[in-house]
């Protein structure tokens, strides 16, 4: 796999909370080659399946979501754009920022913003709240009506691209990096006898309510399940107890809302296959789909495999692509060991 164009391929979609549908269809392309099915569910999650053939073979899901942060309009002011958030939007970083609205074709749109010079000292120094804030997408008021619909979704404007020493810049790594890590994952699994039933997921709705993943849980049923997803990656002005070091490789969720023999399974695979990694631990909600697939239906074991990335929630998230392949390694390893003689828990 090429992690770079797989990645475009991937962050390049336009797909917020609840319009998903762009980055599924990229997923269910990437994913084909790898599994026995795929198919989407009545929440739009893509499910790839693929089936060990074993009788009485135990159930693993692999998840990742595929939603993204975003805006979404919600009036128009003599041709300015009013929205909301959709997820978890800094409106720090937002006055300046280039935007896709999600029209039909899109249009490319600025939040707008005072220059320095009329700015007063009160409002030069603070974060300017979104309820303050507009789009400029060039209309006068006429026009922006007749092409914007009240309710349209925008994201950040961009893709992906290369830095220097393997690592990538982007808009939506959140989570789509680990969806990669899932497609990785299946390619190395390809000629590899399983002994449990299979299931990757591309799910929905993570950065706003977490249902798609709960609805695809509760569907599917399975014995056991991992959730990838990131997890903060170290900068100079980051607290260091919170933050892991790009080209460490992945964190190893412990905690709570992870099933204590999961996490050491993950853990001994790590350390059985030399795979750089850290331990994270995660005293309450994880942040991630793991909190709500692990109480889906009776109780489902869980595990959570995070990808260090910079700049969480923003344009330019940035991340490593050696703690991508190395996700890639753990995840893979860990489905090869669930269901062994032995391994009875799942």
């Amino acid at each position: 796999m090429d992690t770079l164009k797989t990645l475009e391929k991937l962050c390049g979609q336009n797909a917020p909370s609840g319009f998903e549908t762009p980055a599924a269809q990229a997923a269910i392309e990437l994913l084909t080659p790898f599994v026995d099915r795929v198919y989407q569910d009545k929440m739009g999650n893509v499910i790839g399946e693929r089936l060990c053939g074993k009788p009485g073979a135990k159930r693993l899901l692999l998840d990742a979501h595929l939603d993204e942060i975003g805006l979404i309009v919600t009036g128009i002011e003599e041709g300015f754009l009013r929205f909301q958030t959709i997820g978890g939007v800094d409106p720090r970083m937002l006055p300046d920022r280039e935007v896709t609205v999600l029209t039909q074709p899109p249009l490319y749109g600025v939040v707008a913003c005072l220059p320095p010079h009329v700015l007063n000292k009160e409002d030069a120094s603070r974060s300017i709240p979104i309820h303050e804030l507009f789009v400029d997408i060039g209309m006068d008021q006429e026009a922006a009506q007749k092409a914007v619909p009240i309710g349209t979704p925008m994201v950040f404007r961009g893709s992906c691209f290369s830095l220097s020493h393997g690592k990538i810049c982007g808009k939506s790594m959140d989570d789509r990096s680990c969806f990669a890590a899932l497609v990785r994952c299946a390619e190395l699994l390809q000629d590899v006898n399983l002994d449990v039933d299979l299931y990757i997921m591309g799910s929905t709705r993570e950065e706003v309510s977490g249902t798609g993943a709960l609805c695809g849980t509760f569907a599917l049923n399975p014995d056991c399940c991992i959730v990838v997803d990131v997890t903060h990656g170290a900068t100079p002005d980051a607290p260091k107890e919170k933050c892991f070091p790009l080209g460490s490789g992945p964190a190893i969720g412990v905690g709570p809302n992870m099933t204590g023999w999961m996490t050491r399974l993950i853990r001994t695979q790590a350390e059985g296959e030399g795979i750089p990694h850290s331990l994270e631990v995660m005293g309450g909600h994880t942040g991630t789909n793991a909190w709500w697939m692990q109480i889906c239906r009776e109780g489902v074991a869980t595990g959570v495999v995070s990808l260090p990335l910079r700049y969480m929630h923003s344009p330019v998230e940035v991340l490593d692509q050696g703690d991508l392949e190395q996700t890639a390694r753990l995840l893979a390893a860990s489905v090869r060991a669930m269901g062994k003689e032995g391994k009875t828990q799942c």
